[in-house]
C-alpha cells in the first residue's frame, strides 16, 4: 500500500494550505517532501486565484525537524544512490531543494508560518522564510547545527541577524540552544503565540485578513522589502519607486478609494 504524500496541499477561498506530513519522522524533508513543496510554491506563484499560503506540519509535535539525516542528507552528499522518482527528481534539480525551503527564490505572495511544534534547525529556517509566524505554546525553536559541526546554511545566516536583535541571532546561530515559542515572541521572531487548538483559526484569520487586501499591493510591498533588505539607502528607495509605481498606476489603485467613497467592500483583480 503506498504511503501518504508527505506533504498535503489544499486550497480554501484562495488560500493554500501546506502540512508538512510525516509525523512519525518529525516532519523531517525527505526528497518527496521536497520536491513536493518546491512544486506547490511554484503552483501558488503561478495562480493568479491564490493570494496566501499557510505553512504547518502534521501532528502536535513536530512542525519540521530539518532535512531527513537518515534519507535525504546522505542522497545529497552522494552517501545513498538514488532509489525512488522523487531521489533522481532531486538529483536532477538540486533548485527543487533551495526552493522548497524559499531560498533565494522570489516569492512575493505573503506565507504565514503555523508553527505546531518543535521547529529545530531547518523547521526555524523554514519559519524564517515566511512572512507572518503563528506559533503554538508548546513549539520550540533553535539553530543547533553548531552542536554538531554543521551551520545552518537554509537561509538563517542570512535572515536571523536581519529578523532579531543580533546579540540574539549570534546566540542561537553559535551556541545553538533552543528558545520557548514566548521567548522566540518576546524576540521579534513570531507575531502570536497561541493554544494549539486555536493555531490553524489563528493562521487563516490572518490568511483572510491578508487576502482581502489588494493581492498587487501586499506583493510589490513585500517584494519592496525583500529587494531593498541591506541596500543603502538611494538604492532602496529606487525600488520603492518602482513599486509604487506598479501600485499606483494599477486599476486596484482607483478601485479601493472609489470603493470607500462608496462605502462598500472593494472587489480587487490584482491588476
Amino acid at each position: 500500500m503506498p504511503h501518504p504524500p508527505h506533504l498535503l496541499v489544499e486550497q480554501r477561498d484562495g488560500v493554500m494550505i501546506l502540512t508538512m506530513n510525516r509525523p512519525e519522522a518529525r516532519n523531517a524533508l525527505s526528497p518527496e517532501m521536497l520536491v513536493r513543496l518546491a512544486r506547490a510554491w511554484y503552483e501558488f506563484r503561478d495562480t493568479e486565484d491564490l493570494r496566501v499560503a499557510i505553512l504547518t506540519g502534521a501532528g502536535d509535535e513536530d512542525f519540521c525537524a530539518g532535512g531527513d539525516l537518515k534519507i535525504t542528507m546522505p542522497l545529497v552528499t552522494g552517501a545513498r544512490k538514488p532509489e525512488t522518482d522523487w531521489d533522481h527528481a532531486l538529483l536532477a534539480d538540486m533548485k527543487l531543494f533551495t526552493d522548497s525551503v524559499l531560498r533565494d527564490f522570489a516569492l512575493y505572495k505573503p506565507v504565514i508560518a503555523a508553527v505546531n511544534g518543535r521547529a529545530l534547525g531547518g523547521g526555524t529556517e523554514l519559519t524564517n522564510a515566511c512572512d507572518l509566524r503563528v506559533a503554538a505554546e508548546r513549539a520550540v525553536f533553535g539553530t543547533p547545527e553548531a552542536k554538531v559541526g554543521l551551520l545552518p546554511g537554509g537561509g538563517s545566516l542570512t535572515r536571523l541577524p536581519r529578523q532579531v536583535p543580533f546579540a540574539r541571532a549570534m546566540e542561537m546561530l553559535m551556541i545553538g540552544d533552543p528558545v520557548t515559542a514566548q521567548e522566540a515572541l518576546d524576540m521579534g521572531l513570531l507575531n502570536y503565540v497561541v493554544p494549539r487548538e486555536k493555531l490553524l483559526p489563528r493562521a487563516l484569520e490572518l490568511a483572510g485578513r491578508l487576502a482581502e487586501n489588494g493581492p498587487l499591493a501586499v506583493r510589490k510591498i513585500k517584494e519592496g522589502v525583500l529587494r531593498a533588505s541591506g541596500l543603502p539607502l538611494e538604492q532602496a528607495y529606487q525600488i520603492e519607486n518602482e513599486v509604487s509605481v506598479a501600485v499606483m498606476q494599477s486599476e486596484d489603485a482607483r478601485e479601493g478609494p472609489r470603493a470607500f467613497k462608496e462605502k462598500r467592500k472593494p472587489r480587487f483583480t490584482g491588476r
